[in-house]
């Protein structure tokens, strides 16, 4: 038994804990919290402290962010391997490839859906060739049990054209294409730049705001040119903006939109990211999207924001029966 406090903190979810004599899981705040404290209490009770560890909910968003909270602290101080894998809504407890315990949402879940197949991580095809966003999509929801595939995993199937006139039309036709074609539940985004100078745009239209085919570098010439008499920086405000869909076959989309808000620099600035991030400064700080560590920019981008208000709709979808 070690003295040291464990804390978790993000947007939704805040929890101090320590690994000591049994003190469960209190909330100070006024959510109702509905934890699987007596499950786990059965598989890791200790005979003379009972179960060793003690949580202080500070702010509650995610059973799964909690539950993996937990797990951290007994990983660290009783040297298991436990991992905590969504799947269709429910929690499961696995360690080393065998199942130790099973969390159901109110709800339920779907059955036939749920033993469809024999893996035990879930896969989310991304509906997308470019693999710097599958990167950064793989660094979120790897950590919540999901192996994630892109479309250069099927290079039989087709493009999807980007006919919609919005960030939600391209992503539902992306998504909801795909997974008629491939059966897999998917996940598109459509993203974009919006400067407000220019009426919202590049917009939808970011990919190829120089021409079809255009190249990063040839987008960002394009935007300098538009902004050229634009001197003040305070006058050249813009949002990165996200809508993200899930779509699975037979099932009703989900849908989640964020934005990231900031300026359009005079010079790109920065090596990491892509697309517009070395012109893009965050918020007030003077720093590009570009300039960031893919940690930094997985913790406050658009696609970080709006995958953080998926991540609070996602289970109970889950767990929604097919139509």
């Amino acid at each position: 038994m070690t003295n040291k406090i464990y804390e978790y903190k993000d947007d939704q979810d805040w929890y101090v804990g320590s690994y000591s004599i049994f003190g469960g899981v209190r909330t100070l705040t006024d959510e109702d919290l509905d934890f699987p404290l007596v499950g786990l209490a059965k598989i890791f009770r200790d005979e003379e402290r009972g179960f060793p560890l003690s949580v202080t909910v500070l702010r509650y968003g995610s059973p799964y962010r909690l539950l993996s909270f937990v797990v951290d602290i007994l990983n660290q101080e009783m040297g298991r391997n436990l991992e905590v894998i969504q799947r269709q809504g429910a929690l499961l407890l696995v360690e080393n490839g065998q199942l130790l315990y099973v969390e159901l949402p109110k709800e339920g879940v779907d059955v036939e859906a749920f033993f469809e197949t024999n893996k035990v991580r879930e896969t989310l095809l991304i509906a997308t060739r470019n693999e710097g966003k599958t990167k950064e999509f793989r660094a979120i929801f790897d950590k919540l049990g999901y192996d994630v595939e892109n479309l250069n995993d099927y290079p039989d199937l087709p493009e999807v054209a980007e006919t919609g006139m919005t960030f939600e039309e391209n992503a539902r036709l992306k998504a909801e294409t795909i997974s008629q074609l491939t059966g897999k539940m998917v996940l598109a985004d459509d993203s974009g730049l919006k400067v407000d100078v220019l009426g919202g745009l590049p917009g939808v239209w970011s990919a190829r705001f120089a021409g079809v085919g255009a190249t990063d570098r040839e987008n960002n010439a394009k935007l300098l040119h538009e902004l050229a008499m634009v001197f003040e920086l305070k006058d050249r405000s813009a949002q990165f903006h996200t809508t993200l869909v899930v779509a699975s076959p037979n099932k009703e989309s989900l849908v989640v939109e964020a934005d990231w808000p900031g300026y359009i620099n005079f010079e790109p600035k920065g090596e990491n990211g892509f697309g517009y991030d070395p012109l893009f400064l965050v918020g007030e700080t003077g720093k590009s999207s570009a300039e960031l560590t893919l940690e930094e920019k997985n913790s406050q981008s658009h696609r970080a924001l709006a995958v953080k208000k998926l991540l609070e709709v996602f289970p109970s979808w889950q767990s929604k029966p097919s139509l």
